[in-house]
């Protein structure tokens, strides 16, 4: 297994770009009430750097391994999704939704299906569960059914990203803790959306929903890189 400092000394710098633009989003901290293209870029552009992270490692490397292209693609919908949410209260906010949606299948695709965990599986479900019946009563129209089933994806996103992490059995890559710790960190991003946006005002929500999210791709686009990091190791021994 890759020990994490080797993890460390050959991503950290590829990832470089995109803690710069996590800083300039939380630095120029552009207002909601202003939508703009220029702050949609400021919003999207950390996880443009993602894809550059990730197209960094070699077109050879990502089409060679199909969980990566799926990754990249979640990624590039999550930047539509993030583009349309600057404009949710013009109407945009479905359309965020269902960008997110995709993102989740795509995320879920990559993780597989093995080891399968059915003791994950449901309680992911019973979580998922309660989030809803917490939010039922907010939720109105359209969204009654929207939500429910933006939160079955996510959560099944979760239990894919959870289920590779066997600690029990010792059968665990950091890759795959990382996808896990991103599942959980995305979760809690949309859960305060929802949250706030629906049910009441959450102290401090845009640094929440935003520093969470922005973690969460990052270790989720660090999952996709197991297999190259796998490979350099082999060569260097």
């Amino acid at each position: 297994m890759v020990s994490p400092v080797t993890v460390v000394k050959s991503e950290g710098p590829k990832l470089v770009p995109f803690f710069k633009a996590t800083c300039v989003y939380f630095v120029l901290w552009l207002p909601t009430s202003s939508p703009s293209w220029f702050s949609a870029l400021i919003k999207c552009l950390p996880i443009f750097c993602l894809w550059v992270f990730l197209l960094a490692h070699g077109i050879n490397f990502m089409t060679a391994h199909r969980s990566a292209c799926r990754i990249l693609a979640g990624l590039i919908f999550s930047a539509l999704g993030d583009a349309f949410l600057i404009w949710q209260e013009q109407g945009y906010f479905v359309h965020g939704l269902l960008m997110f949606a995709i993102t989740h299948i795509l995320y879920s695709s990559a993780f597989g299906m093995k080891p399968l965990d059915l003791k994950t599986g449901l309680a992911m479900a019973l979580v998922s569960s309660f989030c809803y019946t917490f939010l039922y009563s907010y939720l109105s129209g359209p969204f009654t059914y929207l939500v429910a089933v933006y939160i079955a994806l996510i959560g099944f996103m979760g239990w894919r990203a959870m289920a590779g992490v066997q600690l029990c059995n010792d059968l665990w890559t950091w890759t795959k803790l990382s996808a896990c710790i991103g599942s959980v960190l995305f979760m809690v991003s949309d859960l305060t959306i929802a949250v706030n946006k629906f049910c009441f005002p959450v102290p401090y929500s845009r640094v929440i929903i935003m520093a969470t999210y922005y973690a969460a791709q990052m270790l989720i686009a660090l999952s996709a890189v197991e297999s190259r990091d796998e490979e350099d190791f082999k060569k260097r021994k």
